[in-house]
């Protein structure tokens, strides 16, 4: 089996979330796709965010009815910051005989190297970047790629490339026009607008 892992910190979820999802379950071949909500991402420390666990109820909600994909709650449950590595010991002790991938932003080639065990990261589950059709193409793919290689090592496996449709919709906007009484319609599926404004969330903290 093919399982991806889709982790970030979903404050709130979006369609954009949804859409890059799908573009990676069609492209890797997958047969699952799991979300991953952290508890506290590591390079956020100290930034106002959404409590873990309703952060985890809107990424339920987003893929409420969806069956290619599902909502893992280890790092929300597991608690504290929520480091990848441990995820996917944890992940790899769960699915020993499955082909594992780890889908990661292609900005991530800023901040890989301050990620705890970045080379284990990169021996426990096959990368996948995911990058924007409209991005600049195979000679900046080689720069990213050779970038986290000298990071992880050359005895691993290199990250894979995958193109991804262009959505322009970011959580910081959604934020912030929520903020301001702006409509998210479209932003956001119905359930998880529901969720919002029965939550009352966003409408005073600053984005």
């Amino acid at each position: 089996m093919r399982i991806g892992f889709f982790g970030g910190t979903f404050d709130p979820p979006h369609v954009g979330h949804l859409l890059v999802a799908s573009d990676a379950y069609e492209v890797l071949g997958l047969d699952r796709l799991v979300f991953l909500p952290n508890a506290q991402q590591p390079l956020k420390a100290g930034q106002a965010v959404t409590p873990p666990e309703v952060r985890l109820a809107m990424v339920q909600a987003l893929v409420e009815g969806e069956a290619r994909f599902e909502v893992d709650p280890l790092e929300v449950e597991r608690g504290g910051t929520s480091y990848t590595v441990d995820t996917l010991r944890t992940l790899s002790a769960r699915y020993p005989a499955d082909e594992r991938f780890l889908l990661l932003g292609a900005d991530v080639g800023r901040t890989f190297p301050q990620w705890r065990e970045p080379r284990a990261i990169a021996t426990l589950a096959q990368l996948a970047l995911m990058r924007r059709r409209d991005e600049d193409g195979e000679l900046d793919d080689a720069r990213l790629v050779g970038a986290l290689t000298d990071v992880t090592g050359r005895d691993v496996p290199p990250p894979i490339v995958v193109r991804t449709r262009r959505v322009d919709v970011s959580s910081t906007e959604i934020r912030e026009r929520v903020r301001t009484g702006r409509s998210i319609r479209g932003f956001v599926p119905d359930a998880v607008a529901r969720f919002i404004a029965e939550r009352g969330l966003y409408h005073m903290r600053q984005s």
